[in-house]
Protein backbone atom coordinates (compact mmCIF):
# COMPACT_ATOMS: atom_id res chain seq x y z
CA UNK A 1 0.00 0.00 0.00
CA UNK A 2 1.28 3.49 -0.98
CA UNK A 3 1.81 6.34 1.17
CA UNK A 4 0.53 10.19 1.06
CA UNK A 5 1.25 12.35 -0.05
CA UNK A 6 3.49 11.10 -2.59
CA UNK A 7 6.22 13.59 -3.11
CA UNK A 8 6.76 15.64 -6.42
CA UNK A 9 9.80 15.15 -9.14
CA UNK A 10 8.68 18.51 -10.67
CA UNK A 11 7.90 21.35 -8.36
CA UNK A 12 5.00 22.67 -11.07
CA UNK A 13 3.46 19.27 -11.64
CA UNK A 14 1.33 16.90 -9.36
CA UNK A 15 3.50 13.55 -9.32
CA UNK A 16 3.10 11.22 -11.82
CA UNK A 17 2.16 8.40 -10.06
CA UNK A 18 -1.99 9.84 -10.07
CA UNK A 19 -2.39 9.15 -13.10
CA UNK A 20 -1.46 5.09 -12.51
CA UNK A 21 -4.86 4.11 -10.78
CA UNK A 22 -6.82 5.90 -13.77
CA UNK A 23 -6.12 2.96 -15.56
CA UNK A 24 -7.82 0.34 -14.11
CA UNK A 25 -7.82 1.50 -10.24
CA UNK A 26 -9.19 4.85 -10.35
CA UNK A 27 -10.05 4.94 -6.38
CA UNK A 28 -7.26 3.30 -4.27
CA UNK A 29 -6.50 2.72 -0.44
CA UNK A 30 -3.17 4.81 0.81
CA UNK A 31 -1.93 5.43 4.29
CA UNK A 32 -1.76 8.63 5.30
CA UNK A 33 2.08 9.07 6.79
CA UNK A 34 0.85 11.87 9.07
CA UNK A 35 -0.93 9.13 11.43
CA UNK A 36 -0.50 5.99 9.53
CA UNK A 37 -4.67 5.56 8.55
CA UNK A 38 -6.05 4.43 5.59
CA UNK A 39 -8.39 6.42 3.68
CA UNK A 40 -9.22 6.18 -0.20
CA UNK A 41 -7.77 8.76 -3.20
CA UNK A 42 -9.69 10.16 -5.30
CA UNK A 43 -7.81 11.74 -8.36
CA UNK A 44 -10.07 11.70 -11.47
CA UNK A 45 -12.02 14.74 -12.34
CA UNK A 46 -15.67 12.95 -12.39
CA UNK A 47 -15.04 10.88 -9.19
CA UNK A 48 -13.54 14.22 -7.39
CA UNK A 49 -16.96 15.77 -8.47
CA UNK A 50 -19.04 13.23 -7.49
CA UNK A 51 -17.67 12.80 -3.93
CA UNK A 52 -17.66 16.48 -3.22
CA UNK A 53 -21.00 16.88 -4.20
CA UNK A 54 -22.59 14.17 -2.39
CA UNK A 55 -23.89 15.14 1.39
CA UNK A 56 -23.05 11.28 2.15
CA UNK A 57 -19.76 12.36 2.82
CA UNK A 58 -19.18 14.88 5.82
CA UNK A 59 -16.69 17.34 6.34
CA UNK A 60 -17.42 17.34 9.87
CA UNK A 61 -14.19 16.91 11.73
CA UNK A 62 -15.99 14.78 14.30
CA UNK A 63 -17.36 12.18 11.58
CA UNK A 64 -16.27 8.61 12.33
CA UNK A 65 -13.05 7.93 9.96
CA UNK A 66 -12.50 11.58 9.31
CA UNK A 67 -8.35 11.72 7.94
CA UNK A 68 -7.78 14.27 10.79
CA UNK A 69 -3.64 15.38 10.51
CA UNK A 70 -1.25 15.25 12.49
CA UNK A 71 -4.51 14.44 15.44
CA UNK A 72 -5.30 18.17 14.99
CA UNK A 73 -7.42 19.76 17.31
CA UNK A 74 -11.13 19.64 16.50
CA UNK A 75 -12.13 23.41 14.39
CA UNK A 76 -13.53 25.82 17.03
CA UNK A 77 -16.94 28.01 16.90
CA UNK A 78 -17.33 29.47 13.70
CA UNK A 79 -14.64 27.24 11.66
CA UNK A 80 -17.77 25.97 9.26
CA UNK A 81 -15.92 24.48 6.38
CA UNK A 82 -15.61 21.65 8.75
CA UNK A 83 -19.13 21.36 9.77
CA UNK A 84 -21.99 19.83 8.02
CA UNK A 85 -25.76 21.14 7.15
CA UNK A 86 -27.30 22.56 9.65
CA UNK A 87 -24.74 24.32 10.86
CA UNK A 88 -22.42 24.77 7.97
CA UNK A 89 -25.28 26.62 5.77
CA UNK A 90 -26.55 28.97 9.17
CA UNK A 91 -22.88 30.45 9.24
CA UNK A 92 -22.25 30.18 5.65
CA UNK A 93 -25.69 32.08 4.67
CA UNK A 94 -24.62 35.09 7.02
CA UNK A 95 -21.17 35.70 5.58
CA UNK A 96 -22.61 34.92 1.97
CA UNK A 97 -23.48 38.73 1.44
CA UNK A 98 -20.03 39.73 1.88
CA UNK A 99 -18.46 38.17 -0.97
CA UNK A 100 -20.91 38.85 -3.67
CA UNK A 101 -19.97 40.59 -6.84
CA UNK A 102 -21.50 43.45 -6.10
CA UNK A 103 -19.18 43.64 -2.76
CA UNK A 104 -16.07 42.59 -4.39
CA UNK A 105 -16.15 45.53 -6.95
CA UNK A 106 -16.30 47.61 -4.65
CA UNK A 107 -12.91 46.52 -2.86
CA UNK A 108 -11.29 46.52 -6.60
CA UNK A 109 -9.95 50.42 -6.01
CA UNK A 110 -8.56 49.33 -2.78
CA UNK A 111 -6.69 46.15 -3.96
CA UNK A 112 -5.56 48.34 -6.88
CA UNK A 113 -3.71 51.05 -4.54
CA UNK A 114 -2.66 47.99 -2.21
CA UNK A 115 -0.82 46.62 -5.19
CA UNK A 116 0.39 49.76 -6.69
CA UNK A 117 1.84 50.72 -3.33
CA UNK A 118 3.95 47.63 -3.22
CA UNK A 119 5.25 47.24 -6.25
CA UNK A 120 6.50 50.90 -6.45
CA UNK A 121 7.95 50.02 -3.53
CA UNK A 122 8.76 46.88 -4.97
CA UNK A 123 10.79 48.83 -7.94
CA UNK A 124 12.31 51.66 -5.85
CA UNK A 125 14.01 49.24 -3.58
CA UNK A 126 15.61 47.55 -6.79
CA UNK A 127 16.50 44.05 -7.76
CA UNK A 128 17.43 41.16 -6.64
CA UNK A 129 13.85 40.93 -4.72
CA UNK A 130 11.55 38.44 -2.46
CA UNK A 131 8.66 38.83 -4.26
CA UNK A 132 7.14 36.70 -1.83
CA UNK A 133 8.12 39.14 0.60
CA UNK A 134 7.35 42.06 -1.42
CA UNK A 135 4.00 41.24 -3.02
CA UNK A 136 2.68 37.69 -2.54
CA UNK A 137 2.51 37.35 1.54
CA UNK A 138 1.35 41.62 2.02
CA UNK A 139 -1.10 41.82 -0.48
CA UNK A 140 -3.51 39.26 0.85
CA UNK A 141 -2.65 40.60 4.42
CA UNK A 142 -3.89 43.81 3.34
CA UNK A 143 -6.84 42.74 1.64
CA UNK A 144 -8.33 40.89 4.78
CA UNK A 145 -7.95 43.95 7.21
CA UNK A 146 -9.48 45.95 4.84
CA UNK A 147 -12.41 43.67 4.38
CA UNK A 148 -12.21 43.47 7.83
CA UNK A 149 -12.65 46.75 9.32
CA UNK A 150 -9.02 46.22 11.51
CA UNK A 151 -7.81 49.92 12.23
CA UNK A 152 -5.06 51.23 10.72
CA UNK A 153 -2.82 51.26 13.81
CA UNK A 154 -3.77 47.58 14.39
CA UNK A 155 -3.21 46.31 10.88
CA UNK A 156 0.76 46.02 11.23
CA UNK A 157 -0.30 43.55 14.40
CA UNK A 158 -2.19 41.86 11.65
CA UNK A 159 0.44 41.48 8.85
CA UNK A 160 3.31 40.10 11.52
CA UNK A 161 0.71 37.27 12.90
CA UNK A 162 0.10 36.36 9.69
CA UNK A 163 3.41 35.78 8.54
CA UNK A 164 3.81 34.02 11.73
CA UNK A 165 1.16 31.11 11.66
CA UNK A 166 2.69 30.95 7.45
CA UNK A 167 6.46 30.63 8.85
CA UNK A 168 7.25 26.94 8.66
CA UNK A 169 10.30 27.55 10.89
CA UNK A 170 8.06 28.87 13.54
CA UNK A 171 8.00 26.26 16.31
CA UNK A 172 4.13 25.05 16.60
CA UNK A 173 3.65 25.75 20.35
CA UNK A 174 4.32 29.80 19.04
CA UNK A 175 2.28 29.03 15.96
CA UNK A 176 -0.70 28.08 18.29
CA UNK A 177 0.30 31.22 20.56
CA UNK A 178 0.11 33.63 17.87
CA UNK A 179 -3.27 32.05 16.80
CA UNK A 180 -4.51 32.17 20.43
CA UNK A 181 -3.59 35.98 20.73
CA UNK A 182 -5.46 36.85 17.04
CA UNK A 183 -8.34 35.22 18.33
CA UNK A 184 -8.31 37.56 21.48
CA UNK A 185 -7.63 40.28 19.76
CA UNK A 186 -10.40 39.46 17.15
CA UNK A 187 -12.59 39.07 20.59
CA UNK A 188 -12.25 42.72 21.46
CA UNK A 189 -12.69 43.95 17.88
CA UNK A 190 -16.03 41.75 17.20
CA UNK A 191 -17.46 43.23 20.90
CA UNK A 192 -15.70 46.96 19.89
CA UNK A 193 -18.21 47.29 16.36
CA UNK A 194 -21.33 45.62 17.84
CA UNK A 195 -21.15 48.64 20.15
CA UNK A 196 -19.74 51.04 17.59
CA UNK A 197 -20.55 49.53 14.07
CA UNK A 198 -18.70 50.90 10.78
CA UNK A 199 -19.40 50.08 7.57
CA UNK A 200 -17.71 46.75 7.45
CA UNK A 201 -17.81 43.43 7.60
CA UNK A 202 -17.33 42.75 10.89
CA UNK A 203 -20.38 45.35 11.87
CA UNK A 204 -22.64 43.95 9.56
CA UNK A 205 -21.75 40.32 11.13
CA UNK A 206 -22.54 41.56 14.52
CA UNK A 207 -25.66 43.38 12.89
CA UNK A 208 -27.47 40.46 11.57
CA UNK A 209 -25.48 37.82 13.88
CA UNK A 210 -28.56 37.73 16.24
CA UNK A 211 -31.53 37.17 13.43
CA UNK A 212 -29.38 34.37 12.09
CA UNK A 213 -28.80 32.53 15.13
CA UNK A 214 -24.97 33.21 15.03
CA UNK A 215 -22.93 33.58 18.29
CA UNK A 216 -20.19 36.33 18.86
CA UNK A 217 -17.98 33.25 19.88
CA UNK A 218 -19.00 32.37 16.13
CA UNK A 219 -18.51 35.44 14.39
CA UNK A 220 -15.01 35.49 15.97
CA UNK A 221 -14.31 32.06 14.58
CA UNK A 222 -15.66 32.76 11.20
CA UNK A 223 -13.17 36.23 11.39
CA UNK A 224 -10.55 33.62 12.10
CA UNK A 225 -10.93 31.27 9.30
CA UNK A 226 -10.97 34.36 6.62
CA UNK A 227 -7.67 35.59 8.24
CA UNK A 228 -5.29 32.25 8.14
CA UNK A 229 -7.42 30.66 4.98
CA UNK A 230 -7.98 33.24 3.09
CA UNK A 231 -4.63 34.75 3.51
CA UNK A 232 -2.39 31.88 2.99
CA UNK A 233 -3.96 30.48 0.38
CA UNK A 234 -3.51 33.49 -1.75
CA UNK A 235 -0.68 34.61 -1.53
CA UNK A 236 0.74 31.18 -2.21
CA UNK A 237 -1.30 30.93 -5.99
CA UNK A 238 0.67 34.68 -6.58
CA UNK A 239 3.81 33.01 -5.27
CA UNK A 240 3.61 29.28 -7.46
CA UNK A 241 1.46 31.19 -10.34
CA UNK A 242 4.28 33.71 -10.79
CA UNK A 243 6.87 30.76 -10.96
CA UNK A 244 4.50 28.81 -14.20
CA UNK A 245 4.09 32.51 -16.39
CA UNK A 246 7.89 33.14 -15.57
CA UNK A 247 8.83 29.80 -16.80
CA UNK A 248 6.18 29.70 -19.56
CA UNK A 249 7.35 32.89 -21.48
CA UNK A 250 5.34 32.54 -24.37
CA UNK A 251 2.09 32.55 -21.97
CA UNK A 252 3.68 35.84 -20.31
CA UNK A 253 3.71 37.48 -23.61
CA UNK A 254 0.23 36.42 -24.92
CA UNK A 255 -0.34 38.14 -21.68
CA UNK A 256 1.36 41.12 -22.39
CA UNK A 257 0.00 41.55 -25.83
CA UNK A 258 -3.99 40.78 -25.35
CA UNK A 259 -4.58 42.00 -21.52
CA UNK A 260 -8.41 41.29 -22.17
CA UNK A 261 -7.48 37.63 -21.55
CA UNK A 262 -6.20 38.08 -18.08
CA UNK A 263 -9.96 36.72 -16.44
CA UNK A 264 -9.04 33.55 -18.50
CA UNK A 265 -5.04 33.54 -17.83
CA UNK A 266 -6.16 33.53 -13.87
CA UNK A 267 -8.88 30.53 -14.68
CA UNK A 268 -6.15 28.63 -16.21
CA UNK A 269 -3.08 29.08 -13.72
CA UNK A 270 -5.38 28.06 -10.89
CA UNK A 271 -5.93 25.18 -12.54
CA UNK A 272 -2.34 24.35 -13.78
CA UNK A 273 -1.17 25.22 -10.08
CA UNK A 274 -3.49 24.11 -7.37
CA UNK A 275 -2.32 25.13 -4.26
CA UNK A 276 -4.87 22.92 -2.03
CA UNK A 277 -2.28 20.32 -2.41
CA UNK A 278 -3.22 17.71 0.43
CA UNK A 279 -6.38 17.21 -1.06
CA UNK A 280 -10.02 17.83 0.47
CA UNK A 281 -10.84 15.88 3.35
CA UNK A 282 -14.25 13.53 3.67
CA UNK A 283 -15.75 10.95 5.89
CA UNK A 284 -17.94 8.71 4.38
CA UNK A 285 -22.01 8.59 6.43
CA UNK A 286 -22.83 5.77 4.29
CA UNK A 287 -21.70 3.25 1.78
CA UNK A 288 -21.43 5.26 -1.26
CA UNK A 289 -20.61 3.58 -5.07
CA UNK A 290 -18.12 6.53 -6.49
CA UNK A 291 -16.15 5.10 -10.10
CA UNK A 292 -17.42 1.74 -9.60
CA UNK A 293 -15.69 1.18 -6.08
CA UNK A 294 -17.84 1.14 -2.85
CA UNK A 295 -16.54 3.43 0.02
CA UNK A 296 -17.92 2.11 3.15
CA UNK A 297 -19.59 4.06 5.72
CA UNK A 298 -17.16 5.48 8.15
CA UNK A 299 -14.19 5.37 5.47
CA UNK A 300 -12.72 8.36 5.16
CA UNK A 301 -11.35 9.85 1.57
CA UNK A 302 -9.08 12.10 0.82
CA UNK A 303 -9.57 14.01 -3.03
CA UNK A 304 -6.53 15.09 -4.56
CA UNK A 305 -8.01 18.13 -6.16
CA UNK A 306 -4.58 18.79 -7.99
CA UNK A 307 -4.54 15.46 -9.36
CA UNK A 308 -7.97 15.94 -10.58
CA UNK A 309 -7.63 19.42 -12.26
CA UNK A 310 -4.84 17.37 -14.60
CA UNK A 311 -7.17 14.61 -15.55
CA UNK A 312 -6.48 13.97 -19.23
CA UNK A 313 -10.14 12.58 -19.52
CA UNK A 314 -11.21 16.57 -18.45
CA UNK A 315 -8.45 18.25 -19.73
CA UNK A 316 -7.09 18.08 -23.19
CA UNK A 317 -2.69 17.99 -23.06
CA UNK A 318 -3.51 18.96 -19.14
CA UNK A 319 -0.15 19.37 -18.24
CA UNK A 320 -0.04 22.52 -20.82
CA UNK A 321 -0.36 26.21 -19.48
CA UNK A 322 -3.32 27.04 -22.23
CA UNK A 323 -5.03 30.29 -21.63
CA UNK A 324 -8.12 29.09 -24.56
CA UNK A 325 -9.36 26.88 -22.20
CA UNK A 326 -10.99 29.21 -20.13
CA UNK A 327 -11.69 31.91 -23.51
CA UNK A 328 -15.32 31.85 -22.74
CA UNK A 329 -16.14 32.05 -19.16
CA UNK A 330 -19.54 31.58 -19.77
CA UNK A 331 -19.62 27.81 -21.35
CA UNK A 332 -16.44 26.47 -19.80
CA UNK A 333 -15.17 22.91 -18.35
CA UNK A 334 -15.14 24.09 -14.48
CA UNK A 335 -11.53 23.24 -12.97
CA UNK A 336 -11.68 22.42 -9.09
CA UNK A 337 -9.43 24.76 -7.47
CA UNK A 338 -12.38 26.52 -5.58
CA UNK A 339 -14.05 22.93 -4.93
CA UNK A 340 -17.13 21.59 -5.58
CA UNK A 341 -20.30 21.47 -3.94
CA UNK A 342 -21.95 23.37 -0.95
CA UNK A 343 -17.80 23.15 0.38
CA UNK A 344 -17.07 25.79 -2.61
CA UNK A 345 -15.27 28.56 -1.73
CA UNK A 346 -17.40 31.10 -0.91
CA UNK A 347 -14.70 34.07 -1.75
CA UNK A 348 -13.48 33.34 -5.20
CA UNK A 349 -14.38 36.32 -6.83
CA UNK A 350 -12.31 37.90 -4.32
CA UNK A 351 -9.41 35.77 -5.00
CA UNK A 352 -9.81 35.99 -9.07
CA UNK A 353 -9.99 40.30 -8.08
CA UNK A 354 -6.70 40.00 -5.93
CA UNK A 355 -4.99 37.67 -8.76
CA UNK A 356 -5.81 39.61 -11.83
CA UNK A 357 -4.90 42.91 -9.84
CA UNK A 358 -2.02 40.92 -8.16
CA UNK A 359 0.04 39.86 -11.63
CA UNK A 360 -1.49 42.52 -14.03
CA UNK A 361 0.38 45.48 -11.71
CA UNK A 362 3.30 43.64 -11.50
CA UNK A 363 3.76 42.80 -15.05
CA UNK A 364 2.93 46.05 -16.43
CA UNK A 365 5.49 48.03 -14.19
CA UNK A 366 8.13 45.32 -14.09
CA UNK A 367 8.19 44.12 -17.84
CA UNK A 368 11.22 42.78 -17.30
CA UNK A 369 10.89 40.40 -14.59
CA UNK A 370 12.03 37.04 -14.24
CA UNK A 371 13.83 34.43 -11.98
CA UNK A 372 16.86 35.58 -9.92
CA UNK A 373 17.36 31.90 -9.37
CA UNK A 374 17.49 28.23 -11.32
CA UNK A 375 14.02 27.37 -10.86
CA UNK A 376 15.64 24.37 -8.51
CA UNK A 377 17.04 26.32 -6.55
CA UNK A 378 13.23 28.27 -5.93
CA UNK A 379 12.47 26.63 -2.10
CA UNK A 380 8.88 25.08 -3.02
CA UNK A 381 6.35 24.23 -0.28
CA UNK A 382 6.21 21.02 -0.18
CA UNK A 383 6.34 20.17 3.14
CA UNK A 384 3.10 22.58 3.51
CA UNK A 385 -0.69 21.60 3.42
CA UNK A 386 -0.85 24.87 1.13
CA UNK A 387 1.59 24.37 -1.81
CA UNK A 388 3.26 27.32 -3.11
CA UNK A 389 6.72 29.08 -2.75
CA UNK A 390 8.42 29.93 0.73
CA UNK A 391 10.48 32.52 -1.21
CA UNK A 392 10.98 33.77 -4.70
CA UNK A 393 14.08 35.54 -5.93
CA UNK A 394 13.31 37.79 -8.77
CA UNK A 395 15.09 40.34 -10.82
CA UNK A 396 13.91 42.91 -13.50
CA UNK A 397 15.53 45.69 -15.79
Amino acid sequence: MNSYPIPRTCPLDPPSEYRDPRSGRPIRRVRLDFDGSEVWLVTRYEDARAVLGDARFSSDFATPGFPARLTSQPPGPGTFIRMDPPDHSRLRRLLLPEFNRRRVEALRPAIRRIAGALVDELAAQGPPADLVEALALPLPSQVITELLGVPYEDRDYFHETTKVIGDRNVEPEQRMKVREDLRHYLERLVAEREQRPVDDLLSRLGAHREAARVSREEVVGIATLLMVAGYETIANQIGVGTVALLENPDRLTELRERPEALPAAVEEIIRHQTVIDYGARRAATADVEVGGQTIKQGEGVVVVLAAANRDEEAWAEPDRLDFSRFGDLTDRQEHLSFGFGIHQCMGQLLARAQLEIAWSTLFDRLPGLRLAVPLDEVPFRSDMFVYGVHALPVTWG
